[in-house]
């Protein structure tokens, strides 16, 4: 076949398509250009660095998992607090009906527009994640756990019943049906897992996640949490550090590891994070004990570092702009004009409210702080808490 043949029979046979299925079934990859990818930050710059595109991927599923008390939820709950001062909005989904809302407020999350649901069983809870991912109204939704996810049959059966590979099919059906709504929505969905022991394993690693494979594959971030160490203060445990791995990314080369320092009562020590970094690029000055950033002391001990940071939020944010620059993870002229185009328009309905709302999750500091912007964000949460009320209100306690 003659290529003027072939262009004419693909044009014809994509005419049928958008004819048949709508405009936009398929397109040229070449035809829109591609916004950069939107992110939502982690709250441990580390973390966001070795992610390579400066958070959680919108629109795409994440998986946290890990050994008991190494900071799974606690890395969900500051990416959940950052949506929010953002202006997006959140949902948490606690099938192990232990969220404490103190420590999330310590975090830094909004607990009281923060929506929380406690299902009864793994089908309801999938289901309330699928109606608010469809909702379009949410920026990202935390499920905790995946291991408590129990299906109906479970529940209702007796305590020494075999229900052999209910959960894995539980998981499988629903993220057939989430994905696509995950990805149309912009919702950052981060399931946090539990690890297991398989039996019987004499080579390789006998940790495995629960609820079956299909969570590994519908993944684009999975997120290998780890204790390494506890933090003292001369007898005293204040906190711990933390390694994570960043086992599967589509978004950037995977297998890069962040450490960060996880305080009590505090959460993710941003300013650790940043004598870290600054440290190993050069922005900050290591002599001795001392730590020094253009000229001035920041003081001695990390500690003494750490506090000056703290109460000098804006010598903190300049060390922060400097890393990302040299990172190239930082606000970029591009994302800054895909925010505005689409902040605009978040005004004129529920559409255009879940666009709108999306670019400003781009970056820190990538949106401006001016009355104008603040009435666009004002306009996108209230429409956006609408939708997200009314597709809580359809699910009633008990429904799957």
């Amino acid at each position: 076949m003659a290529a003027t043949d072939r262009d004419k029979a693909l044009e014809t046979a994509l005419a049928q398509i958008e004819r048949q299925f709508g405009k936009g079934s398929v397109m040229r990859l070449g035809d829109e250009g591609r916004p950069p990818v939107e992110v939502i930050p982690t709250g441990a710059i580390s973390l966001d660095v070795a992610l390579g595109i400066g958070g959680l991927p919108r629109g795409r599923i994440v998986e946290i998992y890990g050994p008991e008390s190494s900071g799974k939820t606690t890395v969900a709950l500051h990416a959940v607090a950052s949506a929010q001062r953002l202006g997006g909005i959140a949902g948490f989904v606690d099938a192990e009906h232990a969220l404490d809302p103190e420590y999330a407020k310590k975090l830094g999350v909004d607990t009281d527009a923060l929506l929380v649901s406690q299902p009864d069983t793994g089908e309801q809870a999938l289901e309330i994640t699928d109606m608010l991912i469809r909702s379009g109204a949410l920026d990202i939704i935390v499920i905790d756990s995946v291991a408590a996810l129990v299906p109906r049959a479970e529940i209702e059966g007796e305590m020494g019943d075999s229900h052999v590979g209910l959960q894995a099919r539980l998981m499988s059906q629903a993220l057939r049906k989430l994905t696509g709504a995950i990805s149309n929505s912009k919702t950052t969905a981060v399931f946090i897992n539990q690890l297991r022991e398989k039996v019987g394993v004499m080579f390789g690693s006998p940790e495995t996640t629960t609820g079956g494979k299909a969570l590994k594959f519908y993944a684009s971030v999975r997120l290998d949490v780890r204790r390494i160490e506890t933090l003292k203060d001369g007898t005293e445990a204040v906190g711990s550090r933390t390694r994570v791995k960043v086992v599967k990314n589509k978004m950037a080369p995977p297998f890069k590891q962040a450490e960060f320092d996880v305080l009590y009562g505090i959460g993710i020590s941003r300013e650790g994070g940043l004598i870290d970094l600054g440290v190993e690029h050069g922005f900050v000055r290591k002599s001795g004990a001392w730590y020094t950033y253009d000229g001035n002391q920041l003081g001695q001990g990390k500690e003494n570092a750490r506090n000056y940071l703290r109460d000098n939020p804006d010598t903190a944010n300049e060390i922060e702009k400097k890393i990302k620059e040299k990172l190239g993870i930082g606000a970029r002229p591009d994302a800054d004009a895909a925010a505005s185009g689409s902040g605009s328009a978040a005004a004129s309905g529920s559409a255009a409210a879940s666009g709108g709302a999306a670019a400003d999750m781009a970056e820190p500091g990538a949106s401006t702080d001016d009355g104008a912007a603040a009435a666009v964000k004002a306009t996108t949460r209230s429409t956006k808490s609408g939708a997200a009320a009314r597709a809580l209100k359809s699910v009633k306690p008990g429904d799957a």
